[in-house]
């Protein structure tokens, strides 16, 4: 037990000796009092795109987190799941709880209203835009955020570790060297010093402190070499790193593409579920040239389908007469806002009489208040018996 005692004595002290000619070595070189080691110009230009490559990958990591997650308590507590090794348990999403209401809502106010039954659409397609989304975040997370991390937490730790050691190796070569310095000078001066009459033994034990010192140095190089090399090899593996998070953003690219395309296409569903196109072609002053015929070009480019609502959105609505039979009551349930003069303004409450005229959209009708007469979306509208 004592030898063992000794033993970690001795180490400690050794250890202590070291840190302690390291700290002297460190604080002389910023003071400008000692010599220190440069490294060449190509290894300190790996230091730099490493340390250029460290910084950049944190803030795009830290960021792509915000932009997936922008909720900083939900970041909080999938960062500690991780942490524990547990699964983050599944709860819906924004859109997905949105859904869900509008859903319920319709239950309450009835699915057979126009309000109910355009919440049930609306629900649906914001449920299904938040399993995009859930999907879209679980993806970029494997395929992007996963090696960003390792990155950060495996390679960039192992080059820091190794950086650290390579200095400590340069502050032991840079300290052998100047041991060197100043066992050759005392050994010279004792020479010139030295009266003839004193023995020869004497200017030997410097000979002796030189020889150690210049053992030490020697040592101290192949160690310093050796780290520089697997320091080396290590930042230009930076290279195999910019590589790799290349494909990365290229599959985060095809991911946000993939899911913004599929947010698209389910929003052009639900535009057509409820009908509203008419109404949109009928607000742009663009498309109502066109149909005019005062834009030959531009009447050339629109879809069949466009074309048509077109014709149907510029219905003279001043030559369309009440048929003598299939009128109906009806009551305005929400203010709307005439888009253009085919159209007519109505007031929440108030009763209107309706029909229909061939040709037009099923989502429209057309509505007559007095002398006044415009289409009306059918939407806004609960039908009396």
């Amino acid at each position: 037990t004592s030898n063992i005692m000794d033993f970690n004595v001795k180490k400690l002290a050794s250890d202590a000796g070291v840190f302690f000619t390291r700290a002297v070595q460190f604080t002389g070189e910023k003071f400008g009092q000692v010599e220190k080691t440069e490294l060449d110009a190509h290894f300190e230009n790996l230091l730099s795109r490493a340390d250029s490559t460290k910084n950049w990958t944190e803030k795009i990591f830290r960021q792509t987190e915000v932009l997936l997650q922008p909720n900083p308590s939900a970041r909080i507590e999938e960062f500690l799941y991780e942490k524990l090794d547990r699964t983050v348990p599944s709860r819906p999403n924004n859109g997905e709880l949105l859904g869900h209401y509008m859903q319920d809502a319709a239950k309450d106010f009835g699915p057979g209203t126009p309000y109910g039954s355009t919440l049930i659409k609306v629900g649906d397609c914001e449920r299904r835009l938040g399993g995009a989304q859930r999907e879209f975040l679980q993806t970029s997370a494997i395929s992007f955020l996963a090696p960003l991390r390792n990155f950060l937490e495996g390679d960039w730790r192992t080059i820091s570790k190794e950086r650290r050691l390579l200095e400590n190796r340069r502050l032991d070569l840079d300290s052998s060297k100047a041991r060197l310095k100043k066992a050759k000078l005392a050994e010279s001066k004792a020479a010139v010093s030295l009266p003839s009459t004193t023995s020869p033994c004497a200017p030997s034990l410097w000979s002796e402190e030189v020889d150690k010192a210049a053992h030490e140095l020697r040592v101290a190089q192949t160690e310093f070499d050796r780290q520089a090399e697997v320091t080396r090899l290590l930042l230009e593996g930076i290279s195999s790193t910019h590589v790799n998070h290349l494909r990365c953003l290229h599959e985060f690219v095809e991911a946000q593409t993939a899911y913004y395309k599929q947010c698209y296409l389910h929003m052009q569903d639900l535009q057509k579920e409820l009908g509203r196109f008419p109404n949109a072609f009928a607000g742009n002053p663009g498309l109502s040239m066109a149909s005019s015929g005062s834009s030959p070009q531009g009447n050339a480019t629109l879809p069949q389908d466009a074309a048509s609502a077109v014709e149907t959105d510029t219905l003279k609505i001043e030559e369309v007469q009440a048929p003598a039979t299939g009128t109906r009551k009806a009551k305005v349930l929400y203010d709307y806002d005439a888009a253009d003069t085919s159209e007519l303004s109505l007031l929440a409450d108030e009763l209107i009489t309706v029909y229909t005229v061939p040709g037009m959209d099923s989502d429209w009708l057309v509505g007559e208040r007095g002398n006044q007469k415009g289409r009306v979306p059918v939407t806004y509208l609960e039908l009396l018996s």
